[in-house]
């Protein structure tokens, strides 16, 4: 029997150095854009940038870098050894393209008698890769609304080969036109269905929520991948879905911990992102408030990940964007297994950077910035598990007793019996 192996796609990246956005800063959202596309089952096989003061309103990069991208592009086709010849079936861009130059980047690209590429932005494979992942009911509906929105303003291209057509009567209008408004006013409609239906689960979840009592709660927060699943594993005993790929889980988890005599509820939430699709957002509204009406975040960071800082600090954008009020957060830097340095050579006169910092430079320099809010671990190891359970303990005491005073006397004897 012959065995069928599923066809791969291969892609193009392409992304930009701007004034604000150097060099270096544009190669790591490259490698994050490749992530994103092995995550999704894309092989990534070739990049390309451009220094632009800004993105060409008209085809994202200029003329001749897109001529440069096709060029690659029809070399691919060229027959390799074995007869067999291999193209690029997508081009991906690390920003959001508008209509317009989708349209012109399509254009550029695919040529009569040739399969053809297509052309998708960051927004729309993020939208693609929640699509694949999403389990539940409430997952799907959250994320086809997001994609529905977001493909809504992009509809012109898709029916563009119909414009030359003219329709009879004395109208003026193209077949093209009317299958446009025809499209939108179906997918209008199902964007309002699934509203509806999402106000409706929002409802359910929000009484769920409330029927959990007055428990503590806790939500694990973090870039994604960063090792939030492991750590729910490890904490909580229990079996959610955990792997090496960007957001493995999308789906909201929350299981009841108890830490020595005191229980609270831990949740596991979707991970953020960089350029995080803004109907994504909107759209896992429900998600979002277990962080909202969390008592407790954990705030879950890779300190092996070279550009840690950054995803911290986008991060915490997020959650202030979330969140009005400032909610107490214990940083945990994980992955402290995986932590490498490039040690500076004593003859070196160039300033230290971040590569040359050991793990215990980091330390110091992060427990300076948060005192004894944060502590470093590797869940994978099970490394400093121990200290991470004592300080989630003080932490969630301190917030029960808040909430239930006349409890401080049993903690006390609890505490002095043990």
């Amino acid at each position: 029997m012959i065995e069928i192996k599923p066809y791969i796609e291969h892609a193009v990246l392409v992304g930009l150095i701007t004034p604000n956005q150097p060099e270096d800063r544009t190669k790591e959202y490259l490698d994050e854009l490749a992530f994103l596309a092995d995550t999704h089952g894309i092989v990534p096989v070739k990049r390309f940038t451009q220094r632009l003061d800004q993105p060409n309103t008209a085809t994202y990069v200029g003329e001749g870098k897109l001529e440069e991208i096709d060029q690659y592009i029809q070399g691919r086709l060229q027959v390799t050894g074995d007869g067999l010849p291999e193209p690029v079936d997508v081009v991906i861009f690390d920003d959001e393209l508008s209509p317009r130059q989708i349209r012109n980047i399509e254009k550029a690209l695919n040529h009569k008698g040739q399969p053809d590429v297509r052309v998708i932005d960051r927004t729309i494979l993020i939208l693609e890769i929640f699509l694949q992942r999403a389990q539940t009911s409430y997952a799907k509906t959250q994320v086809e609304m997001a994609h529905l929105q977001y493909m809504l303003p992009r509809l012109t291209r898709m029916w563009s080969h119909l414009d030359r057509q003219r329709g009879g009567g004395g109208t003026n209008r193209g077949m093209g036109e009317t299958q446009i408004e025809a499209d939108k006013r179906v997918i209008g409609q199902r964007i309002a269905l699934l509203r509806e239906q999402l106000k409706t689960i929002d409802k359910q979840m929000a009484t769920q929520r409330q029927h959990r009592g007055k428990m503590v709660r806790v939500a694990l927060v973090g870039y994604t991948n960063v090792g939030k699943s492991t750590l729910m594993n490890l904490l909580s005993k229990s079996d959610v879905f955990a792997e090496n790929k960007l957001f493995a889980t999308l789906d909201t988890t929350v299981r009841k911990v108890t830490i020595e005599n005191l229980p609270f509820l831990l949740s596991d939430t979707v991970g953020f992102i960089r350029k995080l699709p803004h109907h994504l957002v909107e759209s896992f509204k429900s998600t979002l408030d277990e962080v909202r009406e969390a008592d407790l975040l954990v705030h879950v960071v890779d300190i092996s990940h070279p550009n840690f800082e950054e995803q911290y600090e986008v991060v915490q954008q997020t959650i202030a964007d979330i969140c009005k009020e400032d909610k107490p957060t214990i940083v945990i830097f994980n992955k402290i297994d995986n932590f490498t340095y490039i040690p500076k050579e004593e003859d070196d006169l160039t300033p230290i950077q971040r590569e040359n910092l050991s793990l215990a430079d980091l330390q110091k320099t992060w427990m300076a910035r948060l005192g004894e809010d944060c502590i470093f671990i590797s869940a994978k190891n099970k490394d400093n598990i121990d200290a991470l359970r004592a300080l989630l303990y003080d932490r969630i005491k301190a917030i029960h007793i808040k909430r239930y005073p006349y409890n401080d006397f049993l903690f006390q004897n609890y505490d002095t019996e043990n």
